[in-house]
């Protein structure tokens, strides 16, 4: 972290955000190069869901859930993304392993999950990083934050989303 990255996150810490802000707008390449911002998709409801790292266990699991329940989704006009700090080239072998059908977004730096306030210090196994908490934000139509998940459950949270998404 000898970047700078550790000191402005301890300066400037991220600011929670709530239900009826407005989503912090982005700009990010998907795996393949194409750009996604999401001032292009208002109007749309999008489900943003944040990982951790491709291949890893939990998130293996909460894209898969994401994948088999994709259908489901995209009946309801509903856009899923996904987002980690993982480059394009990890994002493609991880699309490729488990089929997944829907855009995971490459944030290396940080910075949009630093926006939505995920991205910061974690501890495991006695050492501290930088890294992305776990987390989900349902953006309206209209562009602001209808629900929030700061607690995830990777092994059944597509399917909370699912059920949440039937009672906006």
């Amino acid at each position: 972290m000898g970047d700078g990255t550790l000191f402005r996150y301890l300066r400037y810490p991220p600011m929670p955000l709530s239900v009826g802000d407005p989503a912090p707008d982005f700009s990010l390449p998907d795996a393949t190069g194409q750009i996604y911002r999401l001032a292009d998709l208002k109007g749309q409801r999008v489900v943003l869901y944040f990982y951790p790292r491709d291949n890893t266990p939990g998130c293996t699991k909460e894209a898969c859930g994401f994948r088999d329940r994709y259908a489901d989704y995209q009946g309801q006009d509903v856009v899923v993304l996904g987002v980690s700090t993982d480059n394009a080239k990890s994002h493609t072998k991880f699309i490729d392993k488990f089929s997944l059908p829907f855009p995971l977004l490459v944030d290396e730096g940080g910075e949009v999950a630093s926006r939505f306030g995920v991205y910061g210090l974690k501890k495991f196994m006695g050492k501290e990083y930088l890294g992305i908490t776990r987390s989900t934000f349902i953006i309206g139509p209209d562009g602001n934050l209808e629900k929030i998940y700061l607690k995830v459950k990777a092994e059944t949270h597509a399917d909370t989303v699912l059920a949440d998404l039937g009672t906006l």
